[in-house]
């Protein structure tokens, strides 16, 4: 089997998973000397089309970690919109410095269902869409380098496939090993700065006077729900992914809810600590 082909596939809100499977992706193409491609279904227009891969190909693709694991809303676009016969999948995600939890061998586990031969993952650490005191700055250049690590140990794994008996043909691997529960539990919890359950599912973001109506903000929502005549209204399911905050040129976007307010609260007092990123090969 020849390596013939490799996808950078994310759902990236505000950007950090889109870098970093990116960083991989092209590495990889670097390294083998084939070509590259991305696929970005953080929107809802791009989660419509069925992207089929052949033996050959490579798939890296990942998702921010949403408690725990994949984004219950992104899950379904994972499960209907990637078709392996036989390619290559390297799973990474992205986490705010809690923890991956469950979310790589959900990932793992979806792409061997879906006919991909995962061969190596990784979940790398980004500042955390709600705080910047947690992992700030993340990724950084010292996970830029441990990035291009994985991404080359990587290449070095394919080649050795490449180079496996039967009259070329390369031995088929085993499902990369990683971290997590198998079967998958249920989502992460959050609690409040008190220990006490914080569910703030309904919390939606609010708009200052500063709004001057760009749009940027319903351009940017990765589930539509924000109106395309009134920007201050969300119409439907909000994922507090903060992609309406982190676009928003005069910061006039927030959330006020004091359920979330006081998760974060809580993350900041008990994780923001330095964490290092795990990789599988």
């Amino acid at each position: 089997m020849k390596l013939r082909s490799v996808t950078a596939a994310y759902f990236s809100p505000t950007g950090n998973a889109r870098r970093i499977v990116t960083a991989v992706a092209e590495t990889v193409s670097g390294k083998t000397g084939v070509p590259f491609r991305t696929i970005d279904f953080t929107l809802p227009r791009e989660r419509r089309a069925v992207h089929r891969f052949e033996a050959g190909d490579l798939l890296v693709i990942g998702t921010p970690v949403y408690a725990g694991r994949i984004p219950n809303k992104i899950l379904p676009a994972i499960q209907t919109l990637f078709e392996g016969n036989g390619a290559l999948a390297v799973p990474v995600m992205t986490f705010g410095n809690r923890s991956f939890d469950n979310g790589l061998i959900e990932m793992r586990n979806e792409l061997e269902q879906h006919g991909f031969h995962t061969i190596a993952g990784a979940a790398f650490v980004s500042e955390h869409v709600m705080s910047d005191k947690l992992a700030g700055g993340r990724p950084d250049a010292e996970d830029f380098q441990a990035i291009c690590r994985f991404a080359l140990d990587i290449a070095a794994k394919i080649d050795a496939l490449q180079e496996g008996p039967n009259d070329g043909m390369a031995v088929i691997p085993a499902p990369v090993s990683v971290k997590g529960e198998d079967p998958i539990p249920g989502y992460y919890r959050p609690l409040q700065a008190d220990g006490t359950p914080a569910n703030f599912l309904k919390a939606k973001p609010k708009t200052t006077d500063a709004c001057t109506d760009c749009g940027l903000c319903a351009k940017a929502c990765p589930m539509g729900s924000i109106s395309r005549e009134d920007f201050r209204t969300v119409t439907g399911v909000c994922i507090k992914c903060q992609a309406c905050v982190k676009i928003c040129p005069v910061q006039a976007k927030y959330f006020d809810d004091p359920v979330m307010l006081s998760h974060i609260r809580m993350l900041e007092e008990h994780y923001a600590r330095q964490i290092e990123n795990e990789v599988f090969l």
